[in-house]
């Protein structure tokens, strides 16, 4: 059969590779021929990748022994790992779900990223009204830091420690989905694709910690569409996969929401938010939609 996917013997770098959607992606590209470096904090069961890299993606040091060991040349980058902000504080949840992607991106994706090759991002659908003037000035500064310690100092000078971490989740996420209109001109030229998929509700390791930010499990489910059930991790790990694969080769730009339908029956009124009357109610109230 024709390799239409294109991955066979591609490097491809998964971050967050040790659980759900990342695990699911990695077990997709060992079974696509791809050779597979899986970074994570904890270790990566997967059988076939070609090597199993610890990191701390709050720490600008551990990512740079990370990428010490990795090839020059990348052909697939997938950021997938993050945090939900449940066990983590604002400042911590924000680093590791925005500003490790943004310094990943700036200091070793720019360099090492092949032409034709391609860039995808895990964000959220949390992070939908990103486009938003009265969410853009709140992440809009951290966006414009020019290093990591420039967005660290930017980020304590705002003082949002104070807030809960699952706020620094919700911040995170709407910076990302900006982030990747951000990139576009930055990898356009060297013909690198840049896109992002938004998952709606799904059955992660993370699952127990975003039932508690929606107030209990039954809750989840307002995001689901009309599934009425909760995706697998694989079903987003094959919108990941596909993004970066020769399939997607005119994609880029994209923020691919992966939710059955549920953000847009919201956007045309058809279904009332679910957010209204939940806890999410207090981070409207930081970071709002209007």
């Amino acid at each position: 059969m024709k390799d239409y996917f294109g991955y066979k013997d591609k490097v491809c770098v998964v971050t967050g590779a040790a659980s759900g959607m990342g695990k699911s992606t990695t077990e997709m590209l060992v079974d696509l021929g791809a050779k597979v470096y899986a970074l994570d904090w904890n270790e990566v069961d997967v059988d076939g990748i070609e090597k199993y890299i610890h990191v701390n993606l709050s720490k600008k040091d551990s990512i740079d022994k990370a990428f010490a060991l990795i090839p020059e040349n990348i052909d697939s980058f997938f950021g997938i790992a993050g945090v939900s902000g449940v066990n983590t504080d604002f400042n911590k949840t924000f680093i590791i779900d925005f500003v490790a992607n943004k310094y990943i991106s700036e200091t070793y994706l720019t360099k090492r990223m092949n032409e034709g090759s391609a860039i995808v991002f895990i964000t959220s659908t949390g992070g939908l009204g990103w486009e938003k003037e009265g969410n853009k000035k709140e992440y809009f500064p951290l966006v414009e830091a020019k290093t990591w310690e420039d967005t660290i100092t930017t980020l304590q000078g705002l003082n949002l420690n104070i807030l809960p971490g699952n706020l620094g989740y919700f911040l995170g996420k709407l910076a990302m989905n900006y982030y990747v209109a951000h990139l576009q001109a930055m990898f356009a030229p060297k013909h690198v694709r840049v896109n992002a998929v938004l998952p709606g509700s799904t059955e992660t390791g993370m699952k127990d910690e975003f039932s508690t930010l929606a107030g209990g499990s039954n809750n989840l489910l307002k995001y689901t569409g009309y599934a009425g059930r909760l995706a697998s991790s694989r079903e987003m790990g094959e919108p990941i996969v596909f993004l970066n694969s020769n399939m997607a080769s005119y994609i880029s730009g994209e923020l691919l929401v992966v939710d059955y339908g549920s953000a847009i029956l919201t956007q045309s009124g058809i279904q009332q938010d679910p957010m209204d009357g939940t806890t999410f109610d207090m981070i409207k109230s930081h970071f709002t939609k209007k």
